[in-house]
C-alpha cells in the first residue's frame, strides 16, 4: 500500500489539506473531517489531462451544483476523493512518471473489462482491482 504522504501530497499536500499528514490515522481524521473542495480539484488534475474528462470525473464524485455550493466535501465524497488519490498515488508511484501515470489512468485496460483504471476506480471493489493491477505490474507480472 502507497503512504498516507503520497496520498496527502495528491490532494494539495499541507496547502490544500490545513496540515501535514503522517499517517493513516491523520489522513482517516482529515478524510472524516471533510476534505476541502480543492482536494478533490487536485486529484482530478493529476489524474487526467483533458479538460472534459476532469470536468466528468470530478462530477462523478460530486455533482455539480453540489460542488459549486460547498466548500468542504461530505464524508462520502471525502472519502472517493481518497480513493482516487490513492489511485494515482500508486499510479505515479509505479510508473515512476507522472505523465505516463496519468495515461495508464486514461486508457481502457483489457483486464478490467476494457474500462479505464480511474472509471473502474470509482467504487472500493474497483479501486482494489486496480490497485492490484499497479502492484502486478510494478513486480513485474502480466498485466
Amino acid at each position: 500500500m502507497i503512504d498516507s504522504q503520497r496520498i496527502a501530497e495528491v490532494m494539495g499536500g499541507p496547502e490544500v489539506l490545513g496540515g501535514i499528514v503522517t499517517s493513516l490515522s491523520t489522513l482517516e481524521s482529515v478524510v472524516h473531517a471533510g476534505l476541502p473542495r480543492a482536494a478533490l480539484k487536485r486529484v482530478v488534475e493529476r489524474a487526467l489531462s483533458e479538460r472534459r474528462e476532469r470536468r466528468r470525473l470530478l462530477y462523478a464524485i460530486v455533482p455539480e451544483s453540489t460542488y459549486k455550493r460547498r466548500p468542504v466535501l461530505s464524508p462520502e465524497a471525502s472519502e472517493r476523493t481518497e480513493r482516487l488519490a490513492r489511485i494515482v498515488a500508486t499510479a505515479e508511484y509505479v510508473w515512476g512518471d507522472p505523465e505516463l501515470a496519468r495515461r495508464f489512468l486514461h486508457e481502457p485496460h483489457p483486464m478490467l473489462e476494457g474500462r479505464s483504471p480511474v472509471s473502474v476506480a470509482l467504487t472500493e471493489l474497483g479501486a482494489r482491482r486496480v490497485e492490484d493491477l499497479l502492484w502486478g505490474l510494478f513486480h513485474g507480472l502480466p498485466a
